[in-house]
């Protein structure tokens, strides 16, 4: 009886290592939102299976704390894989002098900004992308604090109708989701598209004037980095140096 009574605890202990009155404040959360490229889609390779550290913890679809490796999203599980927010977590983790980081995953692949929207419905993944997001989010910050969010998506906006709006709705999904965490001032680095990809000047032309127009934003460039083949998504090379990139920008705006 109680050697079961200890496997119960040790379980709810792994499930909720942060159990506390409050989040710990040495427990740093960033947000990883968008569609496909932030989800992942770059083939997974023997080295990066590898990749990880104790520290660095992903709050998974069961909302749980456990050890983050590759995939980290959970949007398409048959094809999810290699995307930028296990290198950008490890990253942070150098920077955090000896605090814990936990990576909250909230893409989904294939959705427009407008379905960013609350109460918006994706009909393609059957979900509410912004809902489901910030049920996510509220739930991690019960655990520790939110320090920025890494953003990619595009895509589904570079039509040009679609992309000479992107710039004001992106406006509008950084101020809700500030407003969600109560950080008027949080971090947020947004990725350019791959320059593979047909319409990518759309909406990177677009990208380019946030950190001008929105204080406290930047913008990690896709320069020199490559497919896997079908001018949509980011190899898996390719998708770990984007991390490394957004790690690089979010580092400044920390430092501000």
């Amino acid at each position: 009886m109680v050697k079961v009574l200890l496997s119960c605890l040790l379980a709810g202990l792994w499930l909720h290592p942060f159990a506390q009155p409050g989040p710990d404040p040495r427990f740093e959360l960033y947000i990883l939102m968008g569609q496909s490229n932030m989800a992942g889609r770059g083939p997974l390779t023997d080295s990066l299976k590898l990749a990880g550290n104790d520290s660095l913890l992903v709050f998974n679809k069961q909302r749980a704390w456990v050890p983050a490796h590759h995939p980290l999203h959970f949007d398409k599980p048959a094809i999810v894989a290699v995307g930028p927010g296990l290198s950008f977590g490890l990253e942070m983790l150098k920077q955090s002098n000896g605090s814990r980081v936990g990576l909250v995953p909230c893409a989904v692949g294939g959705t427009p900004i407008e379905h960013w929207l609350p109460g918006a419905y994706d009909s393609a993944t059957n979900t509410h992308p912004w809902d489901d997001a910030a049920e996510r989010i509220v739930a991690a910050m019960q655990s520790g604090v939110i320090k920025g969010i890494i953003w990619h998506q595009g895509e589904a906006n570079s039509t040009p109708g679609k992309a000479q709006q992107y710039l004001l709705q992106l406006q509008e999904l950084i101020s809700r989701v500030r407003n969600l965490v109560g950080n008027p001032q949080l971090p947020f680095v947004a990725g350019e598209l791959g320059y593979f990809f047909d319409h990518h000047e759309a909406i990177n032309q677009q990208l380019e004037l946030l950190p001008k127009l929105v204080p406290n934003t930047a913008v990690a460039q896709a320069g020199g980095l490559t497919d896997k083949g079908d001018h949509v998504h980011f190899d898996a090379r390719s998708a770990d140096e984007l991390g490394k990139r957004y790690a690089i920008k979010m580092m400044v705006l920390l430092k501000k």
